[in-house]
């Protein structure tokens, strides 16, 4: 069976979803819920929503009868559909939603930027479309719909266990489940030689310029190294194997942080390297910190999409602020970086410059990589000029020096 994982187009980076603040023990929380009418009996149960998309108001019971006309009007009209027909029928009824929401005609844009936005629009009033067709769960993850598949490992591993009855998307069962299959298989990482396993929420690093980035920047010492923002460990198992005695890699996702210390434990350096739950950066200084923050200076319609989407570019330039401070006499910090956002309009060049010379850094040098994702080359993507003039780069930076009185 094959499944849809989807993800943001740029899903390439290894940083995980930020994570709200904890609320103080005194607050009880109590799970969302999602009510609707059935036979004439009003039920309710349990709503999952892992970008905490609050319960439709509106839900209507649809079936193998539902036509795909009047399933794709309710949708888009706000009209949540729970399904109480086959699976299969199911995934049928989301595929011809789908197709419709794909035919309708793009807008002009006037420029990069407006065709970014324009794009972003789309995809988000897509996203929303089609997550309306619902699922019904039982306790312990069952779906007991005809020819269902047994998604329990996926659910789990996703939301933990599940004492009670719930709701949640199609989409988003899709979502775990391609998720499950890709932390079974892995990904192939060729300068590792070696799979690495992305859990739900942290993203895979299915793009490998970058990892071939880190992979082949002469290093300034290989005693110990910061690896900010650590996702599934990859450059922390890179900078293992090519030497480095010691990496604190940090992360504040605890599905970030599982995953890299599995990953690490896996690949046998975990002996080498320390994953801690920081923000940015851990205590002390390094003569090595790297960093692979998110690309692209804009709003994220999702937590998970902030390891994608940096608004106002707030962590690059916490990263830049913080480096110095967390740099031993002569370390380098190295900042993998796309320069997708200043295709799109979104970062000049001269912008990021203006933001690493405010922090007191200079750049030493840069390596530059063109991307090999299919993306780059898709004529009908929207972005396309943007995508095929994109190079990556590594940007190897240091304290400027001191100033002569």
């Amino acid at each position: 069976m094959c499944w849809a994982h989807p993800c943001p187009a740029d899903a390439c980076l290894t940083i995980a979803a930020r994570l709200p603040a904890e609320k103080p023990d005194t607050v009880t929380e109590h799970p969302p819920q999602i009510h609707w009418t059935e036979n004439g009996e009003a039920h309710s149960a349990r709503w999952r929503a892992e970008g905490g998309t609050p319960a439709p108001k509106r839900v209507q019971v649809v079936d193998d009868q539902t036509p795909a006309d009047l399933a794709y009007r309710l949708a888009c009209e706000g009209t949540a559909l729970l399904w109480r027909g086959d699976f299969h029928n199911a995934r049928q009824l989301l595929q011809a939603m789908a197709r419709r929401a794909d035919r309708k005609p793009r807008k002009t844009a006037a420029s990069a930027a407006d065709a970014f936005h324009l794009h972003r629009q789309a995809q988000s009033q897509r996203a929303r479309t089609l997550g309306m067709l619902l699922l019904p769960f039982e306790a312990g993850h069952q779906l007991l719909l005809r020819r269902a598949p047994d998604v329990r490992a996926a659910c789990q591993e996703a939301c933990g266990p599940a004492d009670d009855a719930y709701v949640m998307s199609l989409r988003e069962l899709q979502g775990m489940v391609g998720a499950h299959e890709w932390r079974k298989k892995g990904v192939e990482i060729p300068v590792l030689g070696a799979r690495i396993h992305p859990y739900y929420g942290v993203f895979s690093p299915l793009r490998g310029e970058y990892v071939d980035l880190v992979a082949g920047t002469p290093l300034p010492d290989t005693s110990l190294a910061f690896d900010i923002g650590t996702g599934t460990g990859v450059l922390a198992a890179v900078l293992a194997q090519r030497g480095v005695a010691r990496i604190i890699a940090t992360d504040q996702d605890p599905r970030a942080l599982a995953c890299a210390r599995d990953n690490l434990a896996r690949l046998g350096v975990d002996h080498q390297v320390e994953v801690i739950e920081a923000d940015l950066f851990p205590p002390g200084r390094a003569p090595l910190v790297v960093c692979n923050p998110p690309w692209v200076p804009a709003r994220p319609s999702s937590p998970i999409e902030y390891a994608v989407y940096d608004p106002d570019s707030r962590m690059l330039r916490a990263f830049l602020a913080g480096l110095a401070d967390h740099l031993t006499p002569g370390g380098e910090g190295w900042l993998i970086l796309s320069d997708l956002a200043e295709h799109l309009g979104l970062r000049t060049r001269e912008a990021l410059l203006a933001m690493i010379d405010a922090t007191g850094l200079t750049v030493i040098d840069r390596h530059d990589i063109r991307p090999r994702h299919p993306r780059a080359s898709d004529d009908n993507d929207p972005l396309h000029a943007a995508r095929a003039a994109e190079i990556t780069s590594l940007w190897r930076l240091a304290p400027q020096p001191p100033q002569p009185d």
